[in-house]
């Protein structure tokens, strides 16, 4: 008889039952949390947080970033959820010359992942998903096997994000596969990411990740670059580090860009100088963040103003 372990092991291993168990999985959650007034997604904020959530009168910022789920309708949302799609906005708020040159080039993108030419790519590369968050595929050298990206690919393609835990930007999105350079700072690694929480276009503090993937290290600073805090349970070096020469653009980059909302994390790469842009992320952990403090989570909280509907707002 197969154990629970060998059953998701033939799960994941097959297209297409992994296709309809995810998608089975993620509709029912889904729809019980609709006809429940969020009460799974309740549940889950209290087992990582150890607090209920109050959508009434949110303080902290995970409560906040569940408001955000819940009730924020703002049209830009799915846009610059949208690993492509954002790219376009980035030109339309940035210019085309400025956007162009912080957009990590983009190698091929397509709704058939069988027709990716892997031969006539530029390694190194990274093939990602544009409609959801931490799913990657890096290929570093030719050593990589083709048929087991199309499938994982197909699978992405064919799979829902975001309907479980109710991150709204990502549901409309039209699905694709993007694949872009990967980006390696001068020994090869993945470089620093360089995280800026924006809140009504001002910044609050910049979260550094390093040596993503091994020995993983953050950081935290405020606005100015003065080191404020490391996260805990995750090993952080005892020192910070130097402040990028040309911090005052990434600062005046992630402004314009998060213009057109209340709160938003925008990831920028610097490279010997040369900014990228990573992502524009709206639901930063789901928020069910629980690597910094209760007293942390409280006080960012207090640098977001909650304003129903203020994409409506004339700022003029």
């Amino acid at each position: 008889m197969l154990n629970s372990k060998k059953i998701r092991e033939k799960i994941i291993d097959s297209q297409y039952l992994f296709i309809i168990f995810t998608n089975l999985r993620a509709y029912i959650v889904y729809y019980l949390n609709r006809i429940s007034n969020n009460e799974l997604e309740k549940r889950r904020f209290y087992k990582v947080l150890k607090y209920n959530v109050n959508l009434a009168n949110p303080q902290s910022f995970n409560e906040k970033i569940f408001w955000k789920k819940i009730y924020d309708r703002n049209p830009l949302l799915p846009i610059t959820a949208d690993k492509y799609a954002v790219r376009a906005h980035i030109k339309k708020v940035l210019g085309e010359e400025t956007a162009n040159d912080i957009l990590i080039p983009l190698l091929y993108i397509t709704d058939k992942p069988e027709a990716i030419p892997f031969e006539n790519l530029q390694i190194p590369y990274i093939i990602k998903p544009n409609h959801t968050s931490g799913r990657y595929i890096i290929i570093r050298n030719n050593d990589y096997n083709k048929r087991k990206i199309i499938i994982t690919c197909k699978k992405w393609l064919k799979t829902p994000f975001g309907l479980e835990k109710l991150e709204w930007a990502y549901q409309s999105i039209k699905r694709k596969i993007v694949i872009e350079k990967l980006l390696l700072d001068e020994e090869g690694n993945i470089p620093a990411d360089f995280k800026f929480d924006m809140f009504d276009s001002r910044c609050k503090r910049i979260r550094v990740v390093r040596n993503r993937g091994s020995n993983q290290s953050n950081l935290i600073y405020d606005s100015k670059w003065n080191l404020l805090l490391k996260i805990k349970g995750e090993q952080s070096p005892k020192f910070g580090i130097e402040k990028p020469k040309n911090f005052e653009i990434m600062i005046e980059i992630a402004e314009k860009l998060a213009a057109d909302f209340d709160h938003v994390r925008v990831d920028l790469y610097n490279i010997n100088g040369k900014i990228y842009f990573g992502e524009l992320t709206h639901y930063s952990q789901s928020g069910l963040i629980n690597r910094i403090s209760r007293n942390s989570d409280l006080e960012l909280g207090k640098a977001w103003t909650i304003k129903p509907e203020y994409w409506k707002i004339d700022k003029t």
